[in-house]
C-alpha cells in the first residue's frame, strides 16, 4: 500500500505546480473531485468534503484491478505509457497506466494502412503492426529490464534511449538503403548509444535483422521507407511462422512474434493483443454516396463531405483470440483510449466476439476516452450539421451507427478533455492546421446513456515546451484512478454514482448493419493491377510505377479498369493538339490509338498528374462507344449527337445496358427512333460536359475528392433535397444516381 500511495502524492505535488487552471463552477462532484486531484484548485461551490476524499483517493490501491484497454495510434500509446513517438519520451518512460495498473491487457486496431505498415502490405499477407510497435514501447516497465538485464532503475536511462532511438529510425524512403544496417540494426543509432545495448540483445537483435536481410532465412524485406521497430517486429512475426511467408500469419504466431520483442526491451509478454490476425482492410462511406477504401487516404483526402459509416472488410472470418476474451471476461474496468474515431476503436468494435465479451461483463466500469481535437477526414464535418465540426455527443452517434447492435453495454463514462483554458496562441496554431477542439455537449450525451466527466487532462508544461496538446499519462491515469475510486467506494453518495443515468434515448442517427464483407489481401490486389500493365508501353517508364503507386492509393480501381488502353505516353508542348474547347484538362484517352496521353507540364505536379491520369483512365473505360459524333446548329441553340457502335463492336468496359443508363444520367436524350442515338441541345453561351469528359471527371473525383470543375459540379450533393428548389432538387438527385452508379457499376460496391 505505502508503495502505491507514495509515487501518487508525488505525482500530485507535480501536477499542482501548474497553476494557470482554474475549475468551471459548472461541474457536478465528481468532476469536483478529478479536478481538485488534477489541478489543486477548488472551486467556490465545491461539495463539502471534496479535499478529504483526496487523501481517499490517493490511499485506494488499484493494483488488484484488472485493467483492459483498446484503441490504436498515438492515444493509445500516449496512456498507456507515454507518446513514444516523442524525442522528450526517454527522459519519463515510467509512467501512465502501465504504472498504476501493473494488471493490463491491451488490445490493438490493425487495420492501419499508411506508411512504413502499408509497405509491408503491399509484399506481404498480414495485418497492419504499426500501431503494435508504438505501444511495446510505450509499454516498457522498470522491473522487467532489471529483470531481463540486471539493470536497476538508475542504470536503465541508456538502455531506454538506445531502445527508443533503435526502434523509432526510420530509413531514408527516397534512396538506396545498405542492406548491413539491417543486417547489424545496431549500426542505426550513434556509438555513444550503442555502448548501453546488452550482449544478449545486441544478439537478438542482429539475428532478427539478419532474418529478413538479402541471404537471411525469412522473407526479403527491402528497408527503403520502414522504420527499423516495425522491421524487427516484422522479422519476429514471421520467424514465428517457420518458412510460411505465403499466408497470412496465425493468431499464436503474430502473439509469439509481439511477446518476443516485448520480452527483449523490458514489456510484459503477453499483455499486448493485436484486436485480429485477420488482414483487412477499412472501406468509408461518405454522406455524398461515395465509397473508398483506406485508413490513410481517409486522412489525407479532403472529401469535404462527412464520414457516414465505416466498416473493416476482413479477406475472412476474423479470427479473435481467447485470451483478449478472457481477459474483457475478467475485467474491472475497461477503457477506450481517446484516438481516431473511425480508425482506431470502431474497427475493433465491429469484431463482435469482442463487443460481446464487453456487453457481457456487467461488473466492469467502462470508460470512453473522448477526442480532443477534429480530425481531418474523421470528424471535422458533422453528419448532423455539415457546417461544424463534432461534438462529444457526435462521437457517440458515430459509435452507436457503425457499431454491431450498436453502443448498449458498452460504454459508462465519457471522459473529455476541459479545453476552456487553452491559451489562445495554441488554439490560433491548431486553428492554421485546421484543427478545433470538440466540446463537450452534456445533456446529449446524458440522453445517449453516459455519464460525462469534463477534466484537465492536458499538461501546460508539455504545450509551453512543445506547443501542442495532447493527453498527459500522468493526468489520464490519475482521472482514471478516481472514476474506479467513486464506482466502487462512492457509488450511495449523492453526485458521485457513475452508472445510474435514466432509460437511454435512441440515437436519432440510422444504424448500419455490419458485415465481413470477404476482401483481398493487399499484396494480392497489387499483384492484380500489375498483371494488366506488363506489356502495356510507358514513355518515360517510370510512369508504370506512377501508375501503380496511383492504383495502391486507390484501391477501387479494378483491375479490369486497366485493360482498356494500350500504355501511356507523355506529349511535349509543341505536339499538344487536344481541343480545350471544352477543358484545360492535360490528360486524356485517345480511342484512335488507345493511348493515354498526358501533357508535359504535368510532370511537374504529382497530385495534377494523379488527378488527370485518373480522368484519362476513367475515359478509357468507355473506350471507343463512339462510332460517330457531330455538332448541329439551329435558332441560336447547339445540338450534340452521337452515334453509338453496336453493342458487339465495342471495346468498352461497361455492358450495354449499363452504357444506356450512363448516358441518361449524363442528360443525353435517346434518340426515339435510334436507340443507338443520343442528343443534348444547349444554348449557344451554354457549358457543357461531353459524356466522355465527365465519365473521367467523375472517375477522378470519386476516387480523390479533388478536381475543381467536379467539386463545384457534386457541391449539390452537401444539401438536402427538401432544402432545394425543384429545379436544384431535380438535378441533385440525377447526380446522387451519378454516384450511385459510379458505385456500384463502377468500382463494383455493394450496399
Amino acid at each position: 500500500m505505502y508503495m502505491q500511495v507514495m509515487p501518487s502524492i508525488g505525482l500530485l505535488a507535480e501536477l499542482h505546480r501548474d497553476a494557470s487552471w482554474k475549475p468551471d463552477a459548472s461541474r457536478t462532484p465528481i468532476e469536483h473531485l478529478v479536478e481538485y486531484l488534477l489541478t489543486g484548485r477548488l472551486a467556490s461551490n465545491a461539495p463539502a468534503g471534496i479535499n478529504e476524499l483526496t487523501e481517499r483517493v490517493l490511499q485506494f490501491d488499484p493494483t488488484g484491478t484488472r485493467v483492459v484497454v483498446l484503441g490504436g495510434g498515438t492515444g493509445l500509446s500516449t496512456i498507456i505509457g507515454g507518446n513514444s513517438q516523442m524525442p522528450e519520451w526517454p527522459e519519463q518512460p515510467f509512467l501512465g497506466l502501465k504504472e498504476e495498473f501493473p494488471l493490463l491487457d491491451v488490445i490493438v486496431c490493425t487495420t492501419d494502412d499508411g506508411g512504413s505498415t502499408g509497405r509491408f502490405l503491399k509484399s506481404l499477407p498480414m495485418i497492419g503492426i504499426g500501431d503494435l510497435r508504438k505501444l511495446l514501447i510505450s509499454s516498457i516497465r522498470s522491473n522487467n529490464l532489471e529483470k531481463k538485464y540486471g539493470l536497476e532503475q538508475a542504470s536503465q536511462s541508456g538502455l531506454i534511449r538506445f531502445i527508443h532511438a533503435l526502434f523509432n529510425y526510420r530509413f531514408p524512403g527516397d534512396r538506396q538503403v545498405d542492406a548491413e544496417h539491417l543486417r547489424d540494426p545496431l549500426l542505426v543509432v550513434e556509438q555513444e548509444l550503442r555502448s548501453s545495448c546488452p550482449g544478449p540483445l545486441t544478439t537478438s537483435l542482429r539475428r532478427l535483422g539478419e532474418y529478413i536481410s538479402p541471404g537471411g532465412e525469412g522473407p526479403l524485406i527491402d528497408p527503403t521507407g520502414h522504420s527499423m521497430g516495425n522491421l524487427l517486429l516484422v522479422s519476429a512475426i514471421f520467424m514465428a511462422t517457420k518458412g510460411a511467408f505465403g499466408r497470412a500469419p496465425a493468431l499464436g504466431e503474430i502473439q509469439k512474434g509481439v511477446d518476443h520483442i516485448a520480452e527483449l526491451i523490458g514489456t510484459l509478454p503477453g499483455i499486448i493483443h493485436a484486436a485480429t490476425a485477420t488482414p483487412g482492410q477499412l472501406k468509408f462511406r461518405y454522406a455524398n454516396g461515395v465509397e473508398v477504401y483506406g485508413q490513410s487516404k481517409s486522412a489525407q483526402t479532403d472529401r469535404d463531405s462527412p464520414v457516414e459509416r465505416v466498416v473493416a472488410e476482413f479477406v475472412d472470418q476474423p479470427i479473435v483470440g481467447d485470451e483478449i476474451l478472457s481477459a474483457i471476461a475478467a475485467a474491472d474496468l475497461i477503457i477506450y483510449a481517446p484516438g481516431s474515431l473511425y480508425t482506431s476503436i470502431i474497427p475493433i468494435l465491429q469484431l463482435e466476439p469482442i463487443t460481446d465479451a464487453i456487453r457481457a461483463n456487467r461488473e466492469a466500469l467502462k470508460v470512453l476516452g473522448a477526442n480532443s481535437w477534429m480530425q481531418k477526414g474523421e470528424t471535422d464535418i458533422s453528419l448532423k450539421h455539415q457546417g461544424r465540426g463534432f461534438l462529444v455527443s457526435e462521437l457517440i452517434e458515430a459509435y452507436d451507427r457503425n457499431v454491431p447492435s450498436g453502443i448498449d453495454g458498452l460504454f459508462d463514462v465519457v471522459l473529455s478533455a476541459n479545453l476552456e483554458h487553452i491559451p489562445g496562441n495554441i488554439l490560433r496554431n491548431y486553428a492554421l492546421e485546421g484543427k478545433s477542439p470538440i466540446h463537450l455537449d452534456r445533456q446529449p450525451v446524458e440522453e445517449l446513456g453516459l455519464r460525462p466527466v469534463e477534466a484537465t487532462l492536458f499538461s501546460s508544461e508539455h504545450w509551453e515546451r512543445a506547443q501542442v496538446i495532447h493527453h498527459d499519462p500522468r493526468r489520464f491515469v490519475l482521472a482514471v484512478r478516481t472514476l474506479l475510486f467513486a464506482d466502487r467506494c462512492l457509488k450511495q453518495q449523492q453526485g458521485f454514482a457513475l452508472r445510474k443515468l435514466p432509460a437511454r434515448k435512441q440515437s436519432a442517427a440510422t444504424r448500419f448493419a455490419v458485415g465481413h464483407t470477404k476482401g483481398i489481401l493487399l499484396c494480392d490486389y497489387l499483384k492484380s493491377v500489375k498483371e494488366p500493365l506488363q506489356e502495356k508501353v510507358f514513355q518515360p517508364p517510370e510512369l508504370r510505377d506512377f501508375l501503380l503507386e496511383v492504383a495502391w492509393n486507390n484501391r477501387e480501381i479494378r483491375p479490369a479498369h486497366l485493360e482498356f488502353f494500350e500504355g501511356v505516353v507523355v506529349i511535349d508542348s509543341r505536339s499538344w493538339d487536344r481541343n480545350t474547347e471544352w477543358d484545360n484538362i492535360l490528360g486524356y484517352y485517345d480511342p484512335c490509338d488507345r493511348y493515354i496521353k498526358l501533357h508535359e507540364d504535368l510532370l511537374s505536379s504529382r497530385s495534377r498528374t494523379c488527378e488527370d491520369l485518373l480522368v484519362a483512365l476513367g475515359e478509357s473505360l468507355l473506350g471507343d462507344y463512339i462510332a460517330k459524333r457531330r455538332w448541329i446548329e439551329s435558332h441560336g441553340a447547339r445540338t450534340y449527337e452521337i452515334v453509338l457502335r453496336p453493342p458487339q463492336e465495342r471495346n468498352c468496359f461497361l455492358e450495354d445496358a449499363q452504357l444506356h443508363s450512363y448516358l441518361k444520367l449524363a442528360r443525353m436524350t435517346q434518340d426515339q427512333t435510334d436507340s443507338l442515338t443520343y442528343r443534348i441541345t444547349i444554348n449557344d453561351d451554354e457549358g457543357f460536359l461531353p459524356p466522355g469528359l465527365l465519365f473521367g471527371l467523375l472517375y477522378s473525383w470519386y476516387l480523390t475528392g479533388s478536381g475543381l470543375t467536379m467539386e463545384y459540379e457534386m457541391s449539390l450533393l452537401r444539401w438536402p433535397v427538401k432544402s432545394l428548389i425543384p429545379l436544384h432538387a431535380k438535378d441533385r438527385i440525377r447526380k446522387e444516381n451519378l454516384v450511385t452508379f459510379f458505385r456500384s457499376q463502377i468500382f463494383g460496391h455493394t450496399d
